[in-house]
């Protein structure tokens, strides 16, 4: 049989399909986005009140803050930000688990001894202490054998200082699981009881390398994004991932196939707002991303960044379609793929956002991308996004 492809009329905010979809979250549109850090999570605070059936492919190249410290000791993928996403999407009404997601959300204290930091750590790995007697059998065994796997592999130097109790139960069930994150997201995930999906693009230890517009190269996430390092002051030119830190070439990598499946199986696929480069673009360098997109006949959306991201030094709004459409074209290969089949609608609020100057009509129309400006900022959001503007509009999509 041949697809068929339907179109309609959208009204935005779409009053009956939010209200739909707020009465029976559990039933809600499988939304993809492809992000990481931290520039989705309140987002998704108010994602979850209309669909449990989103998924989120996050990137797990962090190399800064204490996903560095893990990485370093371990030589492991990072796990932060997979740990802030699903917490942001954890249920915390009385159904949920509120004393595992306090656990999971607790940090070591910044000024504590290494001495008192791994005592501590001891006893929560004997299933004691305050935050883990509150918390029932058989998940405390699950969550403090995880926590001995990570006690048995630490290195005696190891800093726990801030340390996040999450990172450090991903990490126990990363290394008890052969070196897989799949096994040990998905216990966590049913712990908390997690809305949604959330899986690492890829599986692997990998570094994100910059090259800019001089030639030279950063290498490493943590120094694209201007939060460690002072910020880039030479545009872009392109980024990749590499096995070596120390020897930077391209590492070829492959979507997995499950991820795949989750690609080819959403009802709206987003580019959100976050870190252009480190968040949005290195998640779809995997081989197979792009053609997964393209054989999903659902829509697609392009959320710009409001202000200012570090990353897009010297770019404009054209520049940023320009590098999206690149990036998702290259994985196509020779075979002619319409632009249409990747990127549908650029969503924008041009009366409170500020981004610059916007793509002209008739190139938009060339390529078949249509622009929904509505209202996604509100007195109270300024300068950023309102979340419940911006779910409504989504929800308004699907």
């Amino acid at each position: 049989m041949s697809p068929i492809r339907l179109s309609r009329t959208v009204e935005i905010p779409d009053g009956l399909r939010i209200s739909r979809y707020r009465k029976s979250p559990e039933l809600g549109p499988k939304v993809l986005f492809f992000s990481g850090g931290s520039a989705l999570n309140s987002l998704c605070k108010t994602l979850k009140d209309y669909t449990h059936n989103s998924t989120h492919l996050v990137t797990p190249f962090d190399s800064g803050g204490s996903s560095a410290e893990l990485r370093r000791a371990f030589g492991m993928p990072s796990i932060g930000d997979l740990r802030s996403r699903m917490m942001a999407l954890a249920d915390e009404s009385v159904l949920g688990h509120p004393d595992i997601f306090r656990l999971f959300n607790h940090r070591f204290p910044k000024g504590g001894s290494s001495d008192a930091l791994r005592a501590q750590l001891e006893t929560m790995a004997q299933g004691k202490g305050e935050l883990m007697s509150e918390i029932a059998n058989p998940m405390r065994r699950l969550i403090s054998n995880q926590l001995g796997y990570f006690l048995q592999a630490m290195p005696a130097d190891f800093n726990l200082a801030g340390a996040s109790i999450g990172n450090l139960i991903l990490t126990g069930g990363y290394l008890n699981n052969h070196r897989h994150l799949d096994p040990i997201v998905f216990l966590f995930s049913k712990l908390v009881n997690v809305q949604g999906t959330v899986r690492a693009i890829v599986d692997e230890d990998l570094h994100l390398v910059a090259e800019l517009e001089d030639g030279s190269r950063v290498i490493g996430q943590h120094a694209l994004t201007g939060k460690e390092v002072p910020p880039l002051q030479k545009k872009v030119k392109r980024v990749f991932l590499s096995a070596s830190a120390s020897q930077p070439e391209p590492t070829p990598l492959s979507v997995r196939k499950k991820n795949r499946k989750l690609i080819e199986s959403a009802e709206l696929i987003c580019y959100p707002p976050g870190s252009f480069y480190s968040s949005l673009l290195v998640n779809l360098l995997p081989s197979g991303v792009g053609r997964a997109i393209a054989s999903n006949g659902c829509p697609k959306v392009y959320l710009p960044n409001l202000g200012r991201d570090p990353e897009q030094y010297g770019m404009t709004l054209d520049d940023c379609l320009d590098q999206l459409l690149a990036q998702l074209q290259a994985d196509c290969g020779e075979e002619p793929t319409p632009v249409s089949s990747q990127l549908n609608f650029i969503l924008i609020d041009s009366r409170q956002g500020n981004y610059g100057p916007l793509p002209s009509a008739k190139r938009l129309e060339q390529l078949g991308i249509s622009v929904i400006d509505t209202r996604l900022v509100s007195k109270a959001s300024a300068p950023y996004y309102d979340n419940a503007l911006l779910v409504a509009a989504l929800m308004s999509l699907v």
